[in-house]
């Protein structure tokens, strides 16, 4: 069985990614209030595996949890895309002439801006989660209330979904991450399918040093699929680059790595994995 620590409750797209990742495995959830719990739980025990938003094709990045993950130690062993889809519920006995507010989280509730703007009677509430404005709803009976969340995270909480794939946009897709203790990393991806590789690094403050890095990824075959700038705390103008490449030739990749390395001023591999 495979522990898995994630952030949210049962019924979070958390939770859906982690069963879809791990489809036909036996999985415990360790549900975490923060991002920060899930990477201490790793830390505490070696043997459990976290699952972690890192993008939103609407959102954009979860820069926080770039920073968590660099500081962590932890290492990316896979990654899966989540189609995300919001539908509105509340208690079987309310419906649209009783409904008063809407909870959930902010993000969600911006992903169904339009949406709720053709219902302007519902006063919207930001919540801490999706599933968890659903579970609130059902454990202390909120007639009245309606949540945003995953029809299945509805139907576990004894729902009425109202309607479903109520977003604004239907292409909103989460990218996860699933990362794990560097020692148990090659128990979970075999190396020699790996195609993709986060990694990041700092670089000297002189013209043109990013562009040379890229110069190199190219002339080795490197595709760049996402590059991330943070700033590094307590050093005026300096960055981190996050970047995520994708490689055909485990050689040719880590001769790239060796190319770049004399040119940045600090580089670490995040990790190393199957692209979704």
């Amino acid at each position: 069985m495979k522990r898995i620590a994630i952030q949210g409750i049962l019924g979070s797209f958390h939770d859906i990614a982690a069963h879809q990742y791990f489809n036909g495995e036996q999985v415990q959830l360790i549900c975490c209030a923060t991002f920060e719990e899930v990477f201490e739980n790793i830390h505490r025990d070696p043997t459990v595996i976290g699952m972690t938003a890192i993008e939103n094709t609407i959102a954009g990045s979860l820069l926080h949890n770039y920073e968590l993950l660099r500081a962590s130690g932890a290492t990316i062993v896979g990654e899966h895309k989540l189609h995300i889809t919001h539908s509105i519920c509340c208690l079987p006995d309310d419906d649209w002439s009783t409904l008063r507010e809407v909870h959930s989280h902010p993000v969600a509730l911006m992903q169904c801006r339009d949406y709720l703007a053709n219902h302007p009677d519902l006063k919207a509430v930001e919540a801490e989660d999706t599933a968890g404005s659903a579970e609130y709803i059902s454990s202390h009976q909120c007639h009245g209330w309606a949540a945003i969340c995953h029809a299945d995270a509805a139907k576990m909480y004894g729902l009425k979904v109202l309607e479903d794939h109520i977003e604004d946009n239907k292409h909103n897709f989460t990218r996860f991450l699933v990362v794990s203790d560097p020692r148990k990393a090659d128990f979970l991806r075999p190396l020699n399918e790996a195609n993709k590789a986060s990694i990041v690094f700092s670089l000297p403050h002189e013209e043109g040093s990013l562009s040379k890095v890229l110069t190199i990824l190219s002339f080795y075959d490197i595709n760049l699929t996402k590059i991330q700038s943070l700033p590094v705390i307590g050093h005026e103008w300096e960055y981190l680059f996050y970047v995520d490449v994708t490689y055909e030739d485990l050689i040719r990749y880590r001769q790239a790595i060796d190319a770049i390395t004399p040119l940045v001023k600090r580089i670490k591999i995040l990790g190393e994995y199957k692209a979704s």
